[in-house]
């Protein structure tokens, strides 16, 4: 049977991704890599993670890949910049600009080589620009952060995929299937309960890889959703 491993919020982490894969997951052609989006910013090496997904997209493995809020955020800002006004030719900040340097985008910028979000080459934002908004598998939903339960039609809410921080799952309006998403850094013990238990509708695998200084948190996770297994690969970048 063809393994299938689902891996989340990445944020910058390039030599712990290269581990998590190499070491842990060693992906053969048939099997399946399933990302859940948050490739850039916080950590160190955002053009590393896209650049080595790339790769293994090149050389034959099978990956889909989801887009995540902090993608969407790069490209509202990159669409603001273009919008808006400059003074002697230099683009003036931003509020969407501000709120991102908060959360990584200095590190993602200084990852590219680039002072201008417009100075990233156009095969990135390409890239992120083709990233869907969730998968449905047999077995379950994969998505960044949740589902809008509000509405009859969960999947009409792009921003709730991206942006959801708590939802409470209605079964019958995502075809009875587990949800599994990244976003919300938890515990790799609340992980672990949820991996192992049939009681939840749901499975969060993001381990706020970035805290690492914060016990039971700074790892990059992946589950495979045939075996259960769950590969656990410690931070090498931060």
């Amino acid at each position: 049977m063809r393994r299938q491993w689902v891996i989340p919020d990445t944020h910058g982490c390039a030599k712990t991704l290269r581990a998590l894969v190499g070491d842990h997951i060693r992906p053969t052609r048939d099997d399946r890599l399933y990302f859940l989006g948050d490739y850039i910013d916080r950590g160190p090496d955002a053009k590393g993670v896209i650049d080595f997904i790339m790769q293994l997209e090149q050389e034959g493995f099978r990956i889909k890949s989801l887009r995540g809020n902090h993608e969407d955020f790069l490209l509202r800002i990159y669409d603001d910049l273009h919008s808006q006004r400059s003074f002697l030719g230099i683009p003036m900040p931003g509020k969407l600009m501000k709120e991102w340097f908060k959360y990584g985008g200095k590190e993602t910028l200084k990852s590219f080589g680039v002072g201008d979000v417009r100075q990233i080459p156009e095969k990135y934002l390409d890239w992120i620009r083709e990233l869907d908004y969730f998968i449905e598998l047999d077995s379950c939903l994969l998505v960044h952060a949740g589902f809008n339960f509000s509405i009859e039609n969960p999947f009409d809410d792009r921003y709730a995929m991206l942006w959801a921080k708590d939802f409470k799952v209605i079964p019958e309006k995502v075809n009875f299937k587990k949800i599994v998403h990244g976003h919300v850094p938890v515990s790799l013990d609340f992980i672990e309960m949820l991996k192992d238990s049939s009681n939840f509708d749901f499975l969060d695998l993001d381990n706020g890889i970035y805290m690492s200084g914060k016990e039971g948190f700074g790892n990059l996770v992946a589950l495979e959703l045939n075996s259960r297994e769950l590969a656990v690969q410690p931070n090498l970048d931060m």
